[in-house]
């Protein structure tokens, strides 16, 4: 290797196309090239959606998922990854027999439903997740809508917030980051717990835009390529949080409908 030549840390992305470009795999491989790590990607499902919603849905078979997978861990060294939309039970028990022999980060995002509603997971792999996903991640970072609905409890404080991070430990995960952001009274506040009861609220400027999909996405994979690069959670979780307020600050109304975040903010 020359010396203009620079070795950058291999993150991995495990999720939904999204053709609009904003969110999923593509909001994942934009947050890792402006990070600074070189993204691979494992395609789950394909979506038909735009800034006004998700109007058609369409699986990936599990065998070509398998060999997605295997094609990428064979030959690169990654570090971390970061794990989206997978649909269906079927798809999540394919990620989890490959993340039980992962040794870097396992970053879990239950992606469940979309901002408008469309459901994008089904209902027997709510089960999967609980039983065979959570308890092998290092980090699982729901939404509060996502945490009431796997933790069966109603959330609208933080106390609320804090029991729910209390119940993902209990699936077995390292940590847990709940997400604010669905709530008024919340806004710009994240929870993180580990499992070794240290619990810290993040909070982060709130940034007012109707412009915001992807936010969730763009969040987890940033988190994912932070710790590669050999952050702490706690660093890992503010530099991503600052990323996103940047994004959000300069999010464009790209189509007729919600627009998605910048990833190529020029203040971060």
């Amino acid at each position: 290797m020359n010396e203009q030549q620079k070795a950058f840390e291999s993150v991995l992305t495990i999720g939904g196309s999204d053709s609009s470009g904003g969110a999923g795999i593509q909001a994942d491989l934009k947050t890792f090239n402006r990070l600074g790590v070189h993204g691979a990607s494992v395609i789950t499902c394909v979506t038909a959606q735009n800034s006004q919603g998700v109007s058609h849905v369409e699986a990936i078979s599990c065998d070509l998922i398998r060999h997605q997978i295997d094609a990428v861990l064979s030959d690169l060294s990654v570090q971390a990854l970061k794990t989206g939309m997978l649909f269906s039970a079927d798809i999540a028990d394919v990620i989890a027999y490959y993340l039980a022999d992962f040794s870097g980060y396992k970053i879990i995002d239950p992606v469940m439903v979309s901002r408008v509603g469309s459901k994008l997971l089904s209902d027997d792999a709510i089960a999967c997740y609980k039983k065979s996903l959570f308890p092998l991640a290092s980090l699982i970072t729901p939404n509060i809508y996502e945490a009431s609905l796997l933790t069966d409890y109603s959330i609208s404080t933080q106390a609320d917030v804090e029991k729910a991070a209390t119940r993902f430990l209990d699936y077995g995960a390292e940590a847990v980051l709940v997400k604010g952001g669905g709530l008024q009274r919340l806004a710009g506040q994240d929870y993180f717990l580990t499992n070794q009861g240290v619990g810290t609220w993040h909070v982060s400027q709130f940034v007012s835009t109707p412009h915001t999909h992807g936010t969730g996405c763009t969040l987890s994979a940033a988190i994912t390529a932070l710790l590669a690069c050999g952050s702490t959670w706690s660093e890992a979780i503010l530099k991503s949080k600052l990323y996103v307020s940047q994004a959000l600050l300069h999010a464009a109304p790209f189509g007729r409908g919600t627009g998605c975040l910048c990833h190529f903010s020029p203040n971060y």
